[in-house]
């Protein structure tokens, strides 16, 4: 009998004192943003605002909604532990609050991707990491 290697382990997120918040909301099943007094909002985490590159900011809880800005679909992996995922899609998705996050789209057949799709936040967990991917709304919410 043939056994089935084991798939290789996913690369580990580095965890640092200013993205400490957001991987430790994640474990709970939040995705957080910072946000400036000046008004700015972003992702990834960083010590300054990238607006006015002030210190004067706060972590925000996401509603968990989103559209989608762009993708790109890999065919090839770059690295062993996608080798079985192909193909697979990684997405930039515009919070409903504005900042725009790096990230994949889930549940859906990747020929359907198709820019300002709405989705939803699904905070999943593999080999011990948890990571705010979307999948699409299944009824949107029509426009206001």
């Amino acid at each position: 009998m043939n056994a089935v290697p084991p798939s290789p382990a996913l690369p580990r997120p580095e965890i640092t004192p200013i993205n400490a918040p957001y991987w430790d909301a994640l474990a709970k099943g939040e995705l957080i943003f910072q946000s400036c007094t000046c008004g700015q909002r972003w992702l990834p985490p960083r010590e300054r605002c990238p607006n006015c590159l002030g210190t004067d900011w706060r972590w925000t809880r996401a509603a968990g909604h989103g559209v989608l800005i762009s993708w790109v679909v890999y065919h090839v992996a770059y690295h062993e532990c996608f080798a079985d995922r192909l193909p697979y899609n990684v997405a930039i998705v515009e919070l409903a609050e504005g900042p725009r996050l790096i990230t994949n789209v889930i549940g859906c057949d990747i020929a359907s991707l198709r820019a300002g799709i709405r989705l939803e936040l699904a905070v999943t967990e593999e080999q011990g990491i948890r990571r705010a991917q979307f999948r699409p709304l299944p009824n949107p919410p029509s426009p206001d």
